[in-house]
């Protein structure tokens, strides 16, 4: 077994790295301080991103990408994940369900997205169903050769921004033993489409400036068209391709507790008390080992479950261990930095209070924590007949 990095996966990970000290760090304060993201620090970013040729790094070079592997990619989240998620959206990671469009889509969506012409969002979460995504009460009904839409959406991460939405939809329902069991198909709605309304959703004291958004749809018209994938196969698309989020939750808590981890450790060899630096103590080095041992932990569960997707291998099980550890990780271990910081690390003259902040939400989006333990025991348990 080969741990090590490759010279060219070393490569990837100082430039990415590096593009965050640079570019990111530097405009952190005023996102926390305003909750926005100036027009023309976006702009820069996605130029700059561009230029380097790490957008779209989770497509293929067949449409334009650069063709990363799953680890590779693994390893570009991770670095991204030290930086303001409000600011590191412009890094461009478009949604890698767009490889589900065909024909005119491809030039349409996926083409213009991968190139940074267009921006997406997903929209599958509504207020009455969360976890139970065929819970959902947002319709397509057919009309004519159309589709008719109602409903709501909400929590939707990255819509103020987005050119064009990915949408889950109830498109019918079917009888089963168990009741009505919802048939779920994905829609790609253009931001302008007459009946479809984007405006602000809640305040979050997570990951201020990367603003969740509310949908509205009323009475909206989509064509065959716009329907991506199969009628009614909108599971098949949901598994095909959004494993990837979970891996995305779970890289880039690791590359936040890291960074998370690098101030707890200055602080605890500079800060002294009762004469000598707080690290020398017991109760402080000892919490220092566990942090590290955690994030070592949670980044080769994570590059391991990356790592099978490249081989072919079955990872569902494995990518939700790891985000299921990763996200529970990151919260101990802010947590326990803010403790080695004591009363200064709820101040906000320094960003550990952010830290302990943003880490809340990582155990709820793309699955909560007790979502990936129902699938890790399911994957366990049905082979055997339980």
């Amino acid at each position: 077994m080969h741990f090590g990095l490759t010279d060219e996966q070393e490569m990837i990970v100082s430039t990415v790295r590096s593009f965050v000290e640079k570019e990111i760090y530097p405009h952190e304060e005023i996102v926390e301080r305003t909750g926005e993201v100036p027009k023309e620090i976006a702009d820069e970013i996605k130029r700059k991103t561009l230029d380097l040729g790490f957008y779209a790094s989770n497509f293929p070079e067949e449409v334009g990408g650069p063709g990363l592997s799953h680890l590779e990619f693994a390893l570009v989240e991770r670095e991204l994940g030290r930086g303001s998620m409000a600011l590191t959206h412009f890094f461009g990671r478009p949604q890698n369900i767009l490889m589900a469009c065909e024909g005119e889509q491809r030039d349409r969506y996926l083409m213009p997205a991968v190139r940074g012409e267009r921006m997406d969002a997903l929209a599958m979460t509504e207020p009455d169903a969360g976890s139970d995504v065929r819970g959902m009460k947002c319709t397509a009904k057919r009309d004519g050769g159309d589709w008719v839409v109602n409903g709501t959406k909400h929590f939707i991460s990255g819509a103020d921004h987005a050119d064009f939405v990915i949408v889950f939809i109830a498109t019918g329902e079917d009888m089963t033993d168990k009741g009505p069991k919802k048939r779920i198909t994905a829609f790609l709605v253009d931001r302008g489409t007459p009946g479809f309304t984007i405006r602000h959703g809640y305040n979050s004291v997570s990951h201020r400036g990367y603003k969740n958004m509310i949908l509205e749809f009323d009475d909206c018209r989509l064509p065959d068209a716009q329907v991506l994938g199969e009628v009614d196969g909108g599971f098949a698309v949901m598994n095909e391709w959004l494993y990837a989020t979970r891996i995305t939750v779970a890289t880039m808590s690791v590359g936040r507790a890291r960074r998370c981890f690098d101030y707890a450790l200055q602080h605890a060899a500079e800060r002294k008390q009762f004469g000598q630096q707080i690290g020398k103590f017991q109760g402080v080095s000892f919490q220092i080992a566990d942090m590290i041992t955690e994030i070592d932990a949670a980044d080769w569960l994570t590059l391991a479950s990356a790592w099978r997707l490249d081989q072919g291998l079955p990872a569902n099980r494995e990518i939700a261990s790891a985000k299921l550890y990763a996200s529970e990780m990151l919260a101990r271990v802010t947590d326990a930095t803010l403790q080695v910081y004591g009363g200064m690390g709820l101040m906000d003259d320094f960003p550990i209070e952010r830290f302990w902040r943003d880490a809340r939400v990582e155990r709820i989006w793309d699955g909560t924590s007790e979502i990936q333990r129902h699938i890790i025991s399911r994957e366990l348990l049905r082979p055997l007949g339980a």
